[in-house]
This record gives C-alpha cells, structure tokens and sequence, in this order.
C-alpha cells in the first residue's frame, strides 16, 4: 500500500492502482507499473501468421484477377482480395511435417454464381496451355460468357493470367506460357464471367503440370 509523505502536498511512498512512487536526492516522482502483455508468439499466433502469409503470397501474384474473381463476395466491409484472403486460410491451407502450404486442388482463383462447365480437360503443347470443356449451355450460362485463366508456378511463385481467353461457346482456349516455364510445376485454373462482368463461376484446375 503507498502512503503520503508530509500530507498531501508531499509525495507517494509505494504502490497505489497502477502507479508507483519513490523518493530521490529528496526529489519524489512517480511511475507507472509496466502493462502485461502476453507472449504475442504463442505456437497459435506464429501458424495463424504462417497461414497468412502463405495465402498472401499466392494471392499478390495475380491481385486484378481476384479483383475480378472474388468480386461477389466484395462487401462494404470487406474487399475482394479480403474475401480470397479469407477464403483460402479457411480452406486452401493444409499442414504438412509442421510446415504451412496450400493445397492447390481446394485453391479457387474465381468464386461465383455462374455456371462452370463439365468435362474442363488441359494438356500442354509446344509450350501453351490448351483448354477445352463442354459449352453444353445449363442453368445461368450463355454462349458469350468470357473464359478467364490462370496459370501459376509454384515453382517460382509466380502466375500467368487473362481475364478473357475466348468465349464459352468456343469450346477451347490457349494461352502461352514462358519459356522459362519449361521444368517447372505449374497449375492451371479457368473460370467463367458474365459478358456483362457481373457474376463469375468458381474455377476448376484440371491437373498439374511438371
């Protein structure tokens, strides 16, 4: 318990709440007590990091096409990148030998309403991409939705996109990919948008490449 010395025009001996007093050269100050803080690096807080960052640095290669891609689930409160950020830590992170990665199969570089299309299938030819699906029309489809496509590297974390490839109907598309790319993974995405860039579908990766 702190005291009052020489009355209360005097100082503070001891502890009183959260402050201290002391007495120096005749000269009395006070301080305060140091808050506590937990331990900010608990084994929780360093995975939840991990996961974040793991996330991030598969999103920022290709941010305008999640602009474009997550973009239904772009709210006031939350962006579009902020939805696939979100989305991927949830479900796209998987724990291996206590290491973080992504799980390229449960990865959606698209999210939407829009109908996909059966039988995607993509093959590697002379260094492109070839897509082709069935352009059967159901549900909310139409022959002038646009195809988008991504291609990324885990290799060396790095993507190839675009934003229309062709159109639905077409039943096929293309995209080169960098002579670079040649003994590397890669993992291959496509998706749909509206004609009228309102809705998309989720996207499917076909397989990997190496």
């Amino acid at each position: 318990m702190g005291t009052l010395q020489k009355g209360i025009n005097g100082g503070i001996s001891g502890k009183i709440g959260n402050i201290v007093g002391a007495k120096w050269r005749d000269i009395y100050y006070v301080r305060s007590l140091p808050s506590k803080v937990n331990d900010p690096r608990t084994k929780a807080q360093l995975k939840q990091r991990s996961k974040f960052s793991t996330a991030i640095q598969f999103l920022k290669t290709i941010t305008p096409f999640i602009r474009v891609g997550f973009q239904e689930y772009s709210t006031g409160k939350s962006t579009a990148f902020n939805a696939a950020t979100s989305y991927h830590i949830k479900n796209a992170i998987i724990e291996v030998d206590a290491e973080i990665k992504l799980d390229y199969s449960k990865v959606l570089v698209s999210r939407g309403s829009l109908y996909t299309a059966p039988g995607i299938k993509v093959t590697k030819v002379n260094g492109q991409m070839h897509f082709t699906w069935d352009a059967t029309l159901k549900e909310n489809a139409r022959p002038s939705d646009m195809v988008m496509i991504v291609v990324y590297n885990s290799t060396k974390k790095e993507a190839i996109y675009t934003l229309c490839a062709g159109l639905r109907i077409n039943g096929v598309a293309q995209l080169q990919l960098p002579s670079t790319w040649k003994e590397d993974i890669i993992y291959p995405y496509l998706s749909f948008r509206s004609d009228d860039g309102e809705i998309v579908s989720d996207s499917v990766l076909a397989k990997a490449f190496n």
